[in-house]
């Protein structure tokens, strides 16, 4: 189960007691902030497709839609999501609880600008009734991210924190 990779992974950092885990779904961004009482915007969703052969996952805010025209441009393709059972298998994650952590190898993660307006996120940890709270900085840390990048839209004319 993917969230045993991801209890590993931060257990070998010391942070295993900060995974969440809830009774109910947190599969979607509004079940996500309905689980956590928290704005939608604050979940850290992460979104997978496939690049040039390979998969990549991009980390985004909960309120942020991929802009083709931007991703385009980016990355060189047309944005491509992975199907549910490709994303099992080429991330390592199932869909609901996909997350930059504990990843197969070979998957590139990307960290999107909307984040940033935010102290801290709620990234998934494996499962679809998972979450953890981490900073920016730490979110940086522990996803290793390739790149931040800015192929998101939607999210600009929202408040800001």
């Amino acid at each position: 189960m993917a969230i045993e990779r991801v209890r590993v992974f931060f257990r070998a950092l010391g942070m295993e007691d900060r995974i969440l885990e809830f009774d109910v779904s947190s599969a979607t961004v509004d079940l996500a902030a309905q689980a956590l009482y928290c704005e939608p915007r604050r979940i850290a969703k992460t979104l997978s497709f496939m690049v040039n052969g390979g998969p990549i996952l991009i980390v985004a805010a909960g309120d942020a839609k991929v802009d083709n025209p931007k991703y385009k441009a980016r990355f060189g393709a047309k944005a491509k999501m992975l199907t549910p059972d490709e994303v099992e298998t080429l991330v390592g994650h199932a869909v609901g609880g996909v997350c930059p952590f504990a990843v197969n190898d070979g998957v590139a993660v990307y960290l999107d600008e909307s984040l940033k307006r935010f102290d801290t996120v709620f990234p998934a940890c494996g499962s679809g009734n998972s979450a953890i709270e981490l900073t920016i900085s730490e979110l940086e840390r522990y996803a290793a991210p390739a790149a931040w990048v800015d192929v998101c839209k939607g999210w600009n004319d929202a408040q800001t924190e």
